[in-house]
C-alpha cells in the first residue's frame, strides 16, 4: 500500500474511520479524533478498540472488549460506508492488533494513517514485547506513521533520540525499513520552534525529508495532540493527496487549537485542545473552513504560511532578538512599499463596483499614509537606513502595479488581500505566543507588533475577505482563476519581503 494508491479519490469531504480507545473527558482517543476530522472537513466514524477510564490527570484502568465485537463493528462500518481513509490509534494487545490487520487484509482501506500508541508521556511502556512486535509488523500496511519520540525508538529497538537531527535520521531508518512515509514530530524537544518532519526514503515525496515548524505555544494543555494530528493528517490527505500539503494545513490549524487551548479550561491536569477554535472564533481574521472563495485562497497558501513563521527573522522578531539593522531594513524597504501600495488602494477605490467598497478602500489607502507609514517614519527618522528599493520590493510593487493598469477589480483586489490577511495572522500570532509572555514595555518591537495585531486592523482584513468573496460569486470560473494566482503571488512576495533583510543586510 503506498501514499498514492490507485483507488484512491479525493473527496471535498472525505469519510474518515477512525480506530481507536475511549476518552470521558473527550480529549483523546477517538473523540479527539471525530473532533479533528469534523474540524478539518471530513466525516468522521469510529469504531472502539478500548474502553479507557481517564481524564487530564491520567489513565485509571482500561477495559478490552472481546475481539469478536471489535470485528462486528469494523464489519458494520465497511459493510456499509465506503471509506476514504482509516486512522489507527490505541490497540491495546497482541489479540486486537491481530484482529485490525486482518480488517485491514481484507478491506484494504485506499488511506492508512497509524498512530503507534505505545509509549506514554511519561515514558511508562504500554505494550507487551509481542505486542510490540506485531504493531511492529503492521506498519507495512499503512500510508503513513505518526509515532513520537519515544514510540519512534521503540519501533527501532533503538535509544530515544537526543535531539531534533537524531530524530529525523531515526524515520529515515524507520522508513528505508518499512517503506511507509513517517511523521517525525519535535515536541518532545525543549526548543522555540515545535518542527514536525515527512520522511520517506522510497521517493513518495518531493524529497526524502521534508520539514514543517511552528513556534512552540506555551501552554500545559497538550491532551490528545498526537491523537488529533494523526487524524487531521487522514482527513486532509484525503482531500489534497498531497502529504506535504496537508502536513502545512494540519500545522497551520493545530497551531491556532493549541495557542487557544487555556480558552476550554477543562479540567485540573493537561487539558485537551481547541479543535473548534476556528469555529467558534467567527470574527476571526482566519476563517474556518467553508465554501466561501476566501477559504480556498487561503488554503492555497498554507504552505507559504508555513515557511513565513519559520523565517529566523519572524521567529526573532517575535522573541524580540531581532538585530536592529535587521528591522530597520525590513521598515524602510516597507515604507517604499506602503507608499505605492497605498496608491494602488485608491485605484482599485476608484474601479471599484460598489459605493461601500470605494469608501472603504479609500479610507484603507489613507491608513496606509497616514497611521502605518507615520510609525515607520517615527523609527527611521533617528537611524541611518538605505532608501533603495530591493528587487525583492521593486518585483512585488511591479506586479501590484501591473495589475492595477489592468483595471480588473477582483483580481486587483485579491492581488492587495496577502497584505492585510498575511499581517494580520503574523501580528496575530507573534502577539499571542510571544508579546503575551514578555513585558510590552521592554519589548524592542512591541509597537508594530500591536499595529498589526490590533482589533481595527484584524476588521479590516475581514471587511477584504468579504470583498473578495462578494466579488467570486458572480465572477466567471477564469476570473476565479486569475484571482487565485494574483493572490498566490502576492503571497509569495511577502514570504520574499520577511525573507529580504537576511539576504540583503550586511552582516
Amino acid at each position: 500500500m503506498t501514499a498514492q494508491n490507485s483507488n484512491t479519490t479525493l473527496r471535498s469531504t472525505p469519510r474518515i474511520l477512525s480506530i481507536a480507545g475511549t476518552d470521558p473527558t473527550g480529549g483523546a482517543g477517538i473523540h479527539a479524533d471525530l473532533k479533528s476530522i469534523a474540524a478539518n472537513g471530513g466525516y468522521g466514524m469510529a469504531v472502539v478498540t478500548a474502553l479507557v477510564a481517564q481524564n487530564t490527570q491520567g489513565v485509571r484502568s482500561v477495559h478490552t472488549p472481546p475481539v469478536a465485537f471489535l470485528r462486528q463493528q469494523l464489519d458494520a462500518v465497511s459493510d456499509d460506508v465506503t471509506i476514504d481513509a482509516v486512522k489507527i490509534g490505541m490497540l491495546a494487545d497482541i489479540d486486537v492488533i491481530h484482529e485490525v490487520r486482518s480488517w485491514l487484509d481484507a478491506h484494504r482501506p485506499p488511506l492508512v494513517v497509524l498512530d503507534p500508541v505505545m509509549v506514554a508521556t511519561s515514558g511508562h511502556r504500554l505494550l507487551d514485547p509481542q505486542a510490540e512486535q506485531a504493531l511492529r509488523d503492521l506498519i507495512p500496511l499503512a500510508d503513513l506513521v505518526t509515532p513520537n519520540v519515544p514510540e519512534l525508538a521503540v519501533l527501532l529497538a533503538e535509544p530515544t533520540a537526543a535531539n531534533w537531527a537524531e530524530a529525523v535520521e531515526q524515520g529515515k531508518r524507520l522508513s528505508a525499513r518499512t517503506g511507509v512515509t513517517v511523521l517525525v514530530k519535535g515536541g518532545h524537544f525543549d526548543e522555540t520552534n515545535c518542527p514536525d518532519a515527512l520522511v520517506n526514503t522510497h521517493g513518495l515525496l518531493a524529497q526524502s525529508v521534508v520539514e514543517c515548524a511552528s513556534p512552540r505555544i506555551a501552554t500545559k494543555n497538550t491532551h490528545g495532540t498526537g491523537c488529533s494530528l494523526s487524524s487531521a493528517m487522514a482527513t486532509v490527505q484525503a482531500r489534497t493527496g498531497d502529504w506535504a500539503a496537508s502536513l502545512a494545513e494540519v500545522k497551520d490549524w493545530l497551531q491556532d487549537a493549541l495557542t487557544h487551548a487555556d480558552d476550554l479550561e477543562v479540567g485540573q491536569g493537561h487539558g485537551p485542545i481547541h479543535h473548534f477554535h476556528r469555529l467558534f472564533a467567527g470574527a476571526s481574521a482566519a476563517p474556518a473552513a467553508s465554501a466561501k472563495f476566501s477559504a480556498t485562497l487561503w488554503r492555497d497558501v498554507e504552505l507559504i504560511r508555513t515557511q513565513i513563521f519559520n523565517l529566523p527573522f519572524i521567529t526573532d522578531l517575535g522573541t524580540g532578538s531581532l538585530d536592529e539593522r535587521d528591522f530597520s531594513y525590513y521598515l524602510a524597504q516597507d515604507a517604499l512599499y506602503l507608499a505605492t501600495y497605498a496608491r494602488v488602494l485608491a485605484r482599485a477605490s476608484e474601479i471599484a463596483p460598489t459605493t461601500y467598497a470605494q469608501r472603504f478602500l479609500a479610507d484603507s489607502a489613507r491608513r496606509c499614509r497616514d497611521v502605518e507609514l507615520e510609525l515607520h517614519r517615527n523609527w527611521l527618522e533617528q537611524r541611518e537606513v538605505s532608501s533603495e528599493a530591493s528587487p525583492v520590493t521593486t518585483g512585488y510593487l511591479d506586479h501590484l502595479l501591473g495589475l492595477a493598469e489592468d483595471a480588473n477589480y477582483p483580481v486587483l483586489l485579491a492581488a492587495l488581500l496577502p497584505c492585510y490577511w498575511l499581517y494580520a495572522d503574523v501580528g496575530e500570532r507573534l502577539h499571542t505566543n510571544f508579546l503575551a509572555r514578555t513585558e510590552t514595555a521592554v519589548h524592542p518591537y512591541s509597537a508594530w507588533l500591536q499595529t498589526y495585531a490590533d482589533d481595527e486592523f484584524a476588521a479590516a482584513t475581514r471587511e477584504v475577505i468579504a470583498l473578495i468573496d462578494d466579488c467570486a460569486s458572480t465572477a466567471s470560473d477564469a476570473q476565479r482563476s486569475a484571482m487565485r494566482q494574483a493572490f498566490a503571488i502576492s503571497s509569495r512576495f511577502e514570504l520574499d519581503f520577511f525573507d529580504a533583510p537576511r539576504q540583503f543586510v550586511l552582516a
